[in-house]
This record gives C-alpha cells, sequence and structure tokens, in this order.
C-alpha cells in the first residue's frame, strides 16, 4: 500500500495530539474504589457488595441484526447458507530411508 507524505504528516500530527507526556489528570477509579475497600476494611467497617454488573450483550446478536438491516438498506435479499464439505484426510507418505549414512557421520553399529 502507497502512502503519500501528506498522509504520514497527518498520522504523526494525529499521535501527537493525542499522546501525553504525563499522566497528569488521569485517574484510576478502579485502584481508588479498591484503596477504600481496603481500608474501611482495615478498620473493622462492613462493605456493600459492588453494584450489579450491565446486563451482558449478546454480541453475535447485535451483529446479525446489524449486518440484516445493512443488507435491507442496500435491497439484498437473504443470502443461502450452505454446508461445507467435510475436509479430506489425506494420507501422509511416509519418510523417505537412505541406507547411506549423512556425510560427516559414521553409521551406527548394531549390538
Amino acid at each position: 500500500m502507497d502512502v503519500t507524505e501528506d498522509e504520514v504528516q497527518a498520522a504523526v500530527a494525529l499521535a501527537d495530539v493525542m499522546t501525553t507526556d504525563t499522566l497528569e489528570g488521569i485517574r484510576d477509579n478502579y485502584r481508588d474504589a479498591v484503596e477504600e475497600l481496603l481500608e474501611a476494611k482495615a478498620h473493622g467497617e462492613r462493605t456493600q457488595p459492588p453494584e450489579a454488573p450491565a446486563p451482558m450483550i449478546d454480541l453475535m446478536a447485535a451483529l446479525e441484526a446489524s449486518v440484516q438491516k445493512a443488507r435491507e438498506a442496500r435491497g439484498e435479499t437473504e443470502a443461502t447458507v450452505h454446508e461445507l464439505p467435510a475436509k479430506k484426510k489425506t494420507a501422509r507418505k511416509a519418510a523417505k530411508k537412505t541406507t547411506r549414512p549423512a556425510e560427516g557421520r559414521t553409521p551406527r553399529r548394531r549390538a
């Protein structure tokens, strides 16, 4: 892929804008919550269980709905799904045995 000099300069400028030299202003909320919990437990306080997490999203269902919506927007009809053929097992060839020893090696003698 060919990239123009303008595209490279734009990418560098974007990276410069999005990066910082310091972590000033960035908070680790998870660490703060754990520290508060440990502090409370150290003082013998009872702690409350965390809030219930957000409900799980079925990503496959969301993806399928998105694809269906895009197809309908393009005027496409439902695609036909075909079963894939089973993989054929290929026979492995036996390694070719040589009677001559490799160069620089002496053959082993059998006892």
